[in-house]
């Protein structure tokens, strides 16, 4: 079998995922509504997609989906099986950090499969993107996004982030401009929480300079936020970013509304040297999620009508 190049990164690509593949779906985080989890599975018919599942994943423990080595086991198994094509979370919550000494980089680089998911599972796109050196997507699970179909996640980015031909241009209603300019980089970032939680660890967040960074959250207050991103800037992550795309932040104002995550983001980022867009609508969101694969290519437009333009496939 050929070998597909790297991308721009360097990053490996995952194989392309189209009608008819193979989709494991597993808990590496916390516990899931049944209900939930069998409309996702129809929403995967419907995309033509065959989900691959077994017991494992409706593990209960207090908190968690069943034992680290339960859930790092299933996420072994998965990207060493010759049968899945791909590895999709069913839910977020906590808990998939606790997975990672038990998983190995090498073999899953090797595997070349995308694994898809958001919140919690920042953990395991970090470790994929920064330490396996495996592109990864952004992109909705089971629970509370596939399980609601279109009103919960978009499918033209789902389909696209997964096949070999760039997304191209977004440009999303609500998406605002903190800063101005135009930069381009890889993609590297997910949940602020996630990713600042990594700090000091084996599987900490260490993306290449000149990244393009992105910054999602939901239900932290602003003074968590700014704690949160001042640890980001004094770990000197900031300072290897080319731009900077924040999420919608939901539930991150104080009530009043005097003082919104938004807020705070454009207030410690005043100084930023590139382009800072917020609003858009990836990970948690109020409206339809965007898949953005992790890793490749993208530019960042912070003039006129804001984008993020994805220039590059993260499937061969």
């Amino acid at each position: 079998m050929a070998v597909a190049s790297p991308a721009k990164s360097g990053l490996a690509r995952f194989r392309p995922i189209g009608p008819g593949s193979r989709i494991a779906l597993v808990a590496p985080a916390s516990p899931f509504l049944r209900a939930e989890f069998d409309a996702g599975l129809a929403e995967l018919g419907r995309l033509d997609l065959v989900p691959i599942y077994d017991d494992r994943v409706f593990a209960r423990d207090p908190i968690v989906a069943g034992s680290a080595t339960l859930r790092a086991d299933a996420l072994r198994e998965y990207f060493a099986r010759p049968d899945v094509d791909a590895i999709l979370a069913v839910r977020g919550g906590y808990g998939s950090a606790e997975t990672l000494p038990h998983l190995n980089a090498s073999a899953i680089r090797a595997s070349r499969k995308a694994f898809i998911g958001y919140s919690d599972v920042t953990a395991l796109h970090t470790f994929l993107t920064c330490h396996a050196g495996l592109m990864s997507v952004h992109g909705p699970m089971i629970e509370g996004r596939l399980a609601r179909g279109d009103a919960a996640y978009d499918r033209a980015t789902f389909v696209r982030s997964l096949s070999a031909t760039p997304i191209g241009a977004l440009s999303p209603d609500g998406v605002g401009i903190l800063r101005p300019g135009e930069a381009g980089g890889p993609v590297f970032g997910g949940t602020l929480s996630q990713l600042v939680a990594s700090f000091g660890t084996p599987f900490h967040f260490d993306p290449p300079a000149g990244h393009v960074l992105l910054i999602d959250e939901v239900g932290e207050r602003p003074y968590r936020i700014r704690r949160m991103l001042t640890q980001m800037i004094q770990a000197g992550v900031l300072a290897r970013a080319s731009a900077v795309v924040i999420g919608q932040l939901p539930r991150c104002d104080e009530p009043n509304g005097d003082v919104t995550g938004l807020s705070v983001c454009a207030e410690l980022l005043r100084e930023f040297p590139g382009p800072v867009i917020a609003g858009f609508p990836t990970g948690h969101t109020t409206t339809p999620l965007l898949s953005i694969p992790l890793g490749i290519a993208a530019r960042v437009i912070g003039r006129g009508t804001p984008a993020l333009v994805l220039d590059e496939a993260a499937a061969a």
